[in-house]
């Protein structure tokens, strides 16, 4: 293999020490004199399982009598140790790679004679020193990579000084904690011209970086977490930057962010957790993540973010809500927002409506949010919020006309907190997992027993009623909705439900429910929708609920009710036998189950019985043909008769009737035979 100049044996399954790899037990002395490595220009052992330190491989590379090595590549591996101070001895090497290791402590100071260097890839180990100086003279240098270390000590502007080809510098960490400084005069100005920044969790502040003025071939900039408490000059906003990814945030920087900036196709903004204020800025349609949470920007969101900037599809204004005091309705239904509903929503004491329903939420619901004590209508439901239902929405949102938490993860009981929500008229927590008894309280939530003011309030919501979900918005007032369906609720029906007068829609299908259907639940006038559903409730049918003139849809199927179906008035217009289907030891119409009792006589045979009764029935019928004719005669001439002979007026009309109707006949008779005669004598001549 003397005359080997490129091996690639990335990705092998690779075990133990380099030299062991491929030296397969030849001693390292042994291995320098064969020559084996020394014509390499290319050696590439990445993503395989190697450890151990690379001092001997270095030593071996560096002690051939001409090394022609240009790349160097072991990343992904398992390797560790010091890097040694032999690398610098590899004067041909354009491009190192160590990446993903377990390396530790400083970059070795010769690496400033590795004068062809073009491409430093050190990333993702655990070194924990000093960058030296001498890195500064590497004039051919393109790319620095020292993302994921947790290195020390200061960066000066001597660090970079003669790298005059320097295209791209990244030094990321993801943890917070700040290990390393940049101290830079301001009055420096860069020998190169960056179009990929990365400086992430160092110490770049206070000041905003006054070197980076001349940069104007910027792509990529990210200052994050980089201790900045300062104001971005305008000059920056005027480099004509074309950027694809801009990241300042976690700093402390303020101001206003002016509409000027330029992005490529499918960009990143994080301006987050700064003081930034102002109206939001809007840009080219170009960002597609845009994080502008945790500042003081104020005023509404501008309509043309649907126009503008279509293309977004992160969007996070966390704590924007804190510059929007008196904000009255959010309404952010149906969109794909995702995270937790931040705390700052707690400041908008003013706030009326909170509508974000069929998102992607998650978390608990923030304690701050009870701060919002005037909320008429909270609607959350369709996203994936979890825990308890907060008991302070009772003891804190005395207003509330419409609680709708359906289709979340919620848990626990229902709080009792709720029946002192006088005004509420829409309650709705169906599609959670929510255990326990129903409230036996719920009767005082007497907005449900009494007419709603249409004036109070606007707004939009889908109600599950008669089955299916419709959407209500300028007759909302008028819908009285109860509805606790699919969860895992036991116990009993309370009686107190039977007191909600003007209740129109009871949902409490699919949950555990025992016992039987209240008495009074005729006393429901309102109710349009009941449905019991899938429980396991027992006992008879009130009668009462033959009186709910207004119900059009009904559902008690599958539970343990027993007993006649109740019929009359509402229920006889209701005959789908499905609406009492698997309730055994229910009888009676619409199903085709019979009830004691109802059993019909037994049917005649046929043959001859059938025969004798027919001859029967028609005797019988001909006689009584025969009895009523005599009767029937004798009324009918003496009702005409009899009345002829007493009116003489009478008589002498009914008499002429006669005549005239003869003589009208005599005349149609004599005319018709006089024209018959008058053909026969034209055919006879």
């Amino acid at each position: 293999m003397r005359n080997l100049v490129y091996l690639d044996l990335s990705s092998n399954n690779l075990r133990g020490s380099i030299l062991d790899a491929f030296a397969n037990g030849t001693s390292i002395e042994r291995l320098r004199n064969m020559g084996s490595l020394c014509n390499l220009k290319t050696l590439i052992l990445s993503q395989n399982d190697l450890n151990g330190e690379i001092t001997e491989l270095i030593d071996v590379l560096s002690g051939c009598n001409s090394s022609w090595l240009e790349t160097l590549d072991l990343g992904f591996n398992d390797l560790g140790g010091f890097l040694p101070n032999s690398l610098g001895k590899l004067h041909t090497l354009k491009s190192l790679s160590l990446w993903d290791n377990s390396f530790v402590g400083s970059i070795p100071s010769s690496i400033g004679n590795l004068s062809y260097l073009e491409e430093l890839y050190l990333s993702d180990n655990s070194m924990n020193g000093t960058i030296p100086e001498t890195l500064g003279r590497l004039s051919k240098l393109v790319e620095i990579e020292l993302s994921e270390n947790p290195l020390t000590g200061v960066v000066t502007e001597a660090h970079f000084s003669n790298l005059t080809s320097l295209k791209q510098f990244s030094n990321y960490r993801g943890t917070p904690r700040v290990s390393l400084v940049f101290n830079i005069n301001p009055e420096w100005i860069p020998p190169f011209k960056l179009s990929f920044l990365r400086i992430r969790s160092c110490q770049l502040g206070p000041k905003f970086p006054v070197w980076l003025r001349n940069q104007t071939e910027l792509t990529d900039v990210v200052l994050n977490n980089a201790g900045i408490s300062d104001s971005i000059p305008k000059w920056f906003w005027k480099l004509d930057l074309h950027l694809d990814e801009l990241d300042i945030g976690s700093n402390n920087l303020g101001g206003r962010v002016p509409n000027s900036m330029k992005f490529l196709p499918d960009s990143t903004v994080d301006l987050s957790e700064n003081n930034f204020q102002g109206p939001l800025p809007l840009w080219s349609s170009n960002v597609t993540k845009l994080y502008l949470n945790d500042n003081f920007f104020s005023g509404p969101i501008p309509l043309e973010y649907g126009e503008r900037m279509s293309m977004l599809t992160d969007l996070d204004l966390s704590k924007f809500w804190n510059g929007l005091p008196y904000l009255y309705a959010i309404d952010m239904n149906n969109n794909n927002l995702s995270g937790e509903l931040p705390s700052s929503m707690g400041s908008l004491r003013f706030l009326r409506f909170l509508m974000i329903s069929n998102n992607h939420l998650s978390g608990q619901l923030p304690s701050a949010l009870q701060n919002c004590s005037g909320i008429h209508t909270l609607d959350l439901g369709g996203n994936r919020f979890s825990g308890n239902v907060p008991a302070w929405i009772g003891e804190r949102m005395p207003n509330l006309l419409i609680l709708c938490l359906r289709s979340n993860l919620f848990h626990g009981s229902i709080p009792s907190q709720l029946c002192t929500l006088s005004a509420l008229h829409i309650l709705d927590l169906g599609e959670n997992n929510l255990s326990g008894f129903i409230p036996s309280c719920v009767g005082n939530l007497s907005g449900m027993a009494s007419e709603i003011d249409s004036q109070r309030y606007e707004g939009e919501l889908m109600v599950l009623r008669k089955g299916r979900e419709d959407l209500y918005n300028s007759i909302l007032y008028l819908v009285n909705s109860m509805d606790l369906s699919h969860n895992n609720l036991s116990g009993e029906v309370p009686e107190g439900v039977t007191n909600l007068t003007r209740l129109g829609t009871l949902n409490l299908s699919v949950n555990h429910l025992t016992g039987k259907i209240p008495d009074n639940i005729g006393s429901l006038q309102g109710l349009e929708t009941l449905d019991l559903s899938r429980n396991q409730l027992s006992g008879v049918i009130p009668s009462g609920m033959a009186s709910l003139t207004s119900l059009n849809h009904l559902n008690l199927s599958y539970n343990n009710l027993s007993g006649r179906i109740p019929t009359g008035n509402q229920l006889q217009t209701l005959d789908d036998p499905s609406i009492y289907e698997n309730n055994p030891a229910l009888c009676g119409p619409p199903t085709t189950a019979k009830c004691p009792g109802d059993e019909e006589p037994p049917k005649p045979r046929s043959g001859d019985n059938e025969e004798a009764e027919n001859e029967n029935r028609d005797g019988f019928e001909i006689k009584w043909f025969y009895v009523s004719m005599g009767p029937g005669f004798v009324v009918g001439f003496w009702g005409v008769c009899g009345t002829l002979i007493v009116k003489n007026s009478w008589r002498h009309a009914y008499f002429r009737l006669v005549y005239d109707v003869k003589e009208w006949l005599l005349m149609v008779i004599s005319l018709n035979v006089a024209r018959l005669r008058r053909k026969l004598n034209l055919g006879s001549v």
